[in-house]
């Protein structure tokens, strides 16, 4: 990994600063995408001081917002013609149903366009790697709820659980379709399941009887660290490159939910997704 680009969605805690500081470990070059400018900043020396590696770089986004997305990501590509791995990783989980600026609900918005919309952005300069990965953090909670293709933005029937899980299912299919449809290939898509971790998801933006919940949960999960393990597997292992389009658990392929596997389904959803990022064409032909 010495000097790879590697591009990495909440890199200031949890799975994604864990992300970010193996990556730095192995000496890749670490673009860190934060919201907030300072919690970012502090991640990044932090990842310094355990790493000493110097090639470090910290980019601030919105990823409720097009705009800001669209705008981080052509600054990204202003500095870095050539990105070796893209790691969607940023999520939340939210107990309120609200509409993002763009009309689209703030958990999908988040969890699972702002995958999209980034790995299209990065795209021209993932095809310019040699070995080009796009990883896509998922979660077994895709098993529990199919995804509501008339309405997306769950505006009849929302709940925080099924809107987390219809999320992370878009994410499994949107890794299937994108192996699918690219002809570049040097580049692979992975989704990955990264486990019952120890974070902060379910405290920040839930009511307290969720919060409550999710605190007595996440007492049972593993480490970010640990539950980092699988994700950084696919970014960076030479035994992962090729193994594309696929749904990972414990650095390993596994099937993934069955209506994840219907076709006609994933290109709904792809086609819809685009037109929610406004996107004409996801490879930028």
């Amino acid at each position: 990994m010495n000097n790879k680009v590697c591009v990495v969605t909440g890199a200031n805690s949890g799975l994604g600063f864990e992300t970010a500081k193996a990556l730095a470990e192995q000496g890749s070059r670490v673009v860190l995408l934060s919201r907030s400018a300072d919690k970012g900043q502090e991640a990044l020396e932090a990842i310094f001081k355990a790493t000493k590696n110097d090639q470090l770089d910290l980019f601030t986004v919105d990823l409720t917002s097009q705009a800001s997305i669209r705008e981080t990501g052509q600054a990204i590509l202003n500095k870095y013609s050539i990105i070796d791995t893209l790691v969607n990783n940023a999520g939340t989980w939210i107990s309120k149903h609200a509409l993002t600026e763009d009309g689209v609900d703030t958990l999908f918005a988040v969890n699972h366009l702002a995958y999209v919309l980034m790995s299209h952005l990065l795209y021209p300069a993932l095809r310019q790697s040699p070995d080009g990965r796009i990883v896509c953090v998922a979660s077994d909670s895709h098993f529990q709820f199919k995804i509501n293709y008339d309405d997306l933005n769950l505006t009849k029937n929302y709940h925080g659980l099924r809107a987390y899980a219809q999320s992370k299912g878009a994410n499994v299919m949107f890794v299937s379709e994108l192996h699918k449809r690219k002809t570049e290939e040097n580049i692979s898509t992975y989704a990955i399941q990264p486990g019952l971790v120890k974070t902060d998801i379910g405290v920040k933006r839930t009511n307290w009887l969720h919060a409550l919940a999710w605190k007595i949960r996440r007492s049972g999960g593993v480490s970010p660290a640990e539950g980092a393990l699988c994700q950084i597997f696919c970014a960076s292992a030479p035994e992962a490159q090729g193994q594309s389009g696929l749904y990972w658990d414990k650095c390993k392929p596994k099937p993934s939910a069955k209506y994840t596997y219907i076709e006609a389904d994933r290109i709904r959803l792809w086609e819809q997704c685009l037109e929610m990022c406004r996107i004409e064409d996801f490879f930028q032909r």
